[in-house]
């Protein structure tokens, strides 16, 4: 990987782990269910557009949608909304790439490494490690929105698993990122709909209404960043990063995030994570990193010892999509 690639790489790791904060303004002013949907919404009309279809299953794009934009978002705003921590949530939702890898052995019949199987074990302990000191600090209620964003991590997890199908037998390179821009029109329907339940029926729209004041303003320039910064640029540079090198070359740089996004959250927000939830973010991070980088285990039993099946590039990079973007 030529520096400037590397450049690159680090670039989409800053933006997103400043993104965030972005959620975190844009919650200061709107519901958390109704931004969500208006996160999707601003990107659902020019998508239908300007871009291509992408020539995939319908349902696998429905079950991407679901999984990936609406209950990803839905709890992930949610948790953050009700006391998440803005740089505990981005290395939270890592535990998307363990989940991914087990839903991958589950409903897909795929089989890990034992150094894999390690990597997730370590991210789990990671997690519990973080889960248990937000009980000892802050009682049972503050373990409350680190559930919720492991539920947001959990329909990550689904949501690959959905891309993964779609993309299956085509070769085209321009499908995923056009695979992922269409897949935000799936969220804003569920997404509206859940905020006129929850949170009632003219909550968002008051919000905007009122966007014209200070915090108003604010929340605006944090949808901007999300959806121009984070989504159009970042992934438009992932995108290009991961079909010029492996996946497993790649997807490391999605693991920088959570180290920008806790940082930034202490020097603008104040927040300060305790020794534990630091040592827990190592575990976490160390985790990831080895079951992303691990070869799966092959295919062939010990009595069929031929040429080792290639690692499908979809498998590394499940782990490696953007969260929060």
């Amino acid at each position: 990987m030529t520096t400037r690639h590397r450049l690159l790489g680090l670039t989409v790791a800053v933006l997103w782990g400043l993104n965030f904060l972005a959620i975190h303004v844009g919650l200061n002013h709107f519901p958390p269910l109704f931004f969500a949907g208006l996160r999707f919404a601003v990107l659902a009309l020019p998508v239908i557009l300007f871009v291509p279809w992408p020539r995939v299953p319908v349902r696998w794009l429905l079950l991407y949608g679901l999984g990936f934009g609406t209950v990803q978002f839905a709890f992930l705003f949610l948790a953050m909304a009700n006391g998440m921590p803005t740089g505990l949530a981005s290395l939270v939702l890592q535990a998307s790439a363990p989940f991914t890898a087990i839903l991958g052995v589950l409903l897909l019949g795929e089989r890990m490494s034992g150094l894999q199987v390690a990597g997730i074990s370590l991210a789990v302990a990671g997690m519990a490690l973080i889960a248990a000191d937000r009980a000892i600090h802050g009682a049972s209620a503050a373990v409350v929105p680190v559930i919720l964003t492991l539920i947001g991590a959990l329909g990550w997890a689904f949501g690959n698993i959905a891309s993964r199908k779609a993309m299956q037998h085509n070769t085209d390179p321009r499908t995923p990122l056009r695979l992922t821009l269409w897949m935000s029109v799936v969220p804003p329907i569920p997404l509206f709909t859940l905020s006129a339940f929850i949170e009632g029926p003219d909550a968002g729209w008051k919000a905007l209404t009122s966007i014209g004041t200070h915090n108003g303003l604010i929340a605006v320039g944090g949808l901007v960043y999300i959806v121009v910064l984070a989504t159009i640029v970042g992934l438009g540079l992932w995108t290009y990063l991961m079909g010029r090198y492996p996946a497993s070359r790649v997807a490391p740089f999605s693991l920088l995030a959570p180290v920008v996004g806790i940082t930034a959250s202490w020097l603008a927000l104040g927040e300060q994570p305790t020794a534990l939830e630091l040592v827990g973010a190592v575990v976490v991070i160390s985790g990831c990193l080895i079951g992303m980088t691990a070869r799966p285990a092959s295919a062939h039993t010990a009595g069929h010892r031929g040429t080792p099946e290639p690692e499908p590039r979809e498998l590394s990079a499940a782990g490696a999509t953007p969260a929060g973007h």
